[in-house]
């Protein structure tokens, strides 16, 4: 798996974890989806990698945990980019947008 931050993405990814200590996770959501198919693309901050499914994946800025199950869902080349315009981080490939208002969630369950 590829994945590229653009410079917009990786500058409000700092800007927002600037001072915290964690891991950026590209986690596929499934909570509330009622089917794993239906999962949702999200940005995780978290405090510690799952060590039972998350790889880290390199990229032009920063290493991304990934959940190693849930990869069967995401193309294999992405970019994470950032939208001024909707405030919001997009999930793009090649062929598709996979979340085009892809949340941020500082440490999720903490």
């Amino acid at each position: 798996m590829k994945i590229q931050l653009t410079e917009a993405a990786a500058e409000k990814i700092n800007e927002k974890t600037a001072g915290r200590r964690g891991h950026l996770k590209l986690k596929y959501d499934i909570d509330g989806c009622g089917c794993v198919v239906s999962g949702v693309p999200t940005l995780w901050y978290v405090s510690e990698p799952d060590e039972i499914d998350d790889v880290a994946v390199e990229t032009n800025h920063f290493p991304i945990l990934v959940e190693k199950s849930k990869t069967v869902f995401l193309d294999e080349e992405l970019k994470i980019d950032f939208s001024t315009a909707s405030n919001t981080f997009q999930l793009k490939s090649p062929g598709q947008i996979l979340n085009g208002r892809m949340n941020f969630i500082l440490y999720p369950g903490e």
